[in-house]
């Protein structure tokens, strides 16, 4: 089931908490499912997360996926819990896990500022973050992928053209 799809960066994502609570979709593909329906789905069972990410520079396609994902409550934030990844994008998703849904409105980032509306998207930031596929591109670190490999903490940088979300059983 597709949650999130990003075709170049646009700041389709700069949206209000009850907007990505409810979720939105345009007729150029972009799209969010919405937080209270992923909370839904994932507090009922067990799923994985998988991100497709298209690389700006070559076009290529790379994978992360992580083999738990849920979502809490709006109470809680819609706070990410996510682990066991897999995959050749990197790790980016380590550094937002435990973390509760920010927006331009709601700001429950750790960093002093408000991340969500300095990269105009929502997301589970941290203190902003590696995970970056709701963000404007013309940010200077805006619709990247920055996933660390193995335990020596190296990473991958992947600037993106486009990212879907997709919550599989």
């Amino acid at each position: 089931m597709l949650v999130q799809q990003n075709i170049n960066g646009s700041n389709f994502f700069n949206r209000s908490w009850a907007e990505f609570k409810v979720g939105f979709n345009d007729s150029r593909g972009y799209y969010w499912l919405s937080n209270e329906r992923l909370h839904q789905l994932t507090n009922s069972g067990r799923y994985k997360l998988r991100f497709d990410l298209q690389a700006r520079d070559n076009g290529s396609w790379y994978y992360a996926e992580y083999s738990t994902f849920f979502v809490s409550s709006e109470a809680s934030g819609y706070t990410l819990h996510v682990a066991g990844f897999s995959g050749n994008a990197g790790d980016a998703l380590w550094y937002h896990d435990g973390m509760m849904f920010s927006t331009y409105d709601r700001d429950n980032d750790q960093w002093s500022y408000n991340c969500a509306e300095s990269t105009g998207g929502g997301f589970w930031y941290n203190n902003c973050g590696n995970c970056r596929v709701n963000d404007v591109l013309r940010t200077p670190t805006g619709f990247r992928w920055y996933g660390r490999v193995g335990s020596r903490n190296t990473a991958i940088t992947l600037h993106l053209r486009s990212s879907r979300m997709w919550l599989m059983c």
